[in-house]
């Protein structure tokens, strides 16, 4: 038995304290590959590369048995407003 998206979503609720959070189990249920999206204060001052290792070291246990992780967003809170303010923008328009 794989991961499970609960699993997934646990580890990076507790160690990253999320205000946002999306699991996408992308496997088909057998949890070997998750599409993720977070937002956390941890990522403030960090480039890409090490919010991404952040990520990965927050699912260091998980990821023995994770095929794929694509992790589709990995950003501060002040950005994931100002990317919500401008898709908010292009739909108004």
């Amino acid at each position: 038995m794989g991961v499970t998206k609960e699993q997934v979503e646990s580890s990076l609720t507790s160690k990253l304290n999320p205000s946002h959070l999306e699991v996408i189990d992308t496997s088909g249920g057998c949890g070997a590959s998750f599409v993720i999206e977070i937002v956390s204060d941890q990522f403030e001052g960090k480039r890409l590369l090490e919010r991404h290792r952040i990520v990965n070291a927050a699912l260091e246990e998980e990821m023995k048995q994770i095929h794929a992780l694509s992790i589709k967003k990995a950003v501060t809170p002040e950005q994931w407003k100002q990317q919500q303010e401008a898709e908010k923008s292009k739909s108004d328009a």
